[in-house]
């Protein structure tokens, strides 16, 4: 059984705010975008400590899924057939939708894909954007990193007034 947005509340309450916000930006859908106003915000967090916990909670799938990405869509590939036929109408689909822009902008591209805080950016895209574009793994963590970085500083800048639109 899935938990609803308040069960999820009600279960961060029980824990240390610290560990809630690692928990909030390991979420794919959330990250560290999400962790760092919680943190910030509901928690009264530091600033610095906000964001350290965050883009730790932030990397650690990252490092998982940059190595697990390939492994897991092999096996499923070779499988089973629905999901092979899903593998490659995905990695054709990503490639001819976004393959130019990493190959005309390269490192930088996958850079600008974790570092811009927008909804379906962020350390889990990046990390299956370098998969599907044989980017070396060791190389692609460390590119994501900076942008989790990147991302975790704008975050905290506009968390803390430092920009409004």
């Amino acid at each position: 059984m899935l938990l609803d947005v308040n069960q999820a509340i009600e279960l961060l309450k029980e824990v240390p705010s610290q560990v809630s916000v690692m928990i909030i930006s390991v979420t794919p859908i959330f990250e560290l975008r999400g962790a760092i106003p919680v943190g910030i915000g509901v928690y009264k967090m530091g600033i610095l400590e906000t964001y350290f916990l965050a883009v730790i909670g932030n990397v650690i799938p990252v490092i998982l899924l940059v190595f697990l990405f390939e492994i897991v869509a092999n096996w499923l590939s070779e499988k089973f057939e629905f999901w092979k036929k899903f593998f490659d109408w995905l990695f054709e689909r990503t490639r001819k939708k976004a393959g130019y822009k990493i190959e005309k902008y390269g490192d930088w591209g996958l850079f600008f894909l974790v570092a811009i805080p927008l909804p379906v950016t962020g350390g889990w895209t990046g990390a299956l954007a370098s998969f599907l574009f044989g980017i070396n793994k060791i190389k692609a963590i460390g590119i994501i990193f900076c942008g989790i970085l990147a991302a975790g500083l704008i975050v905290t800048l506009i968390t803390i007034g430092a920009f409004s639109f």
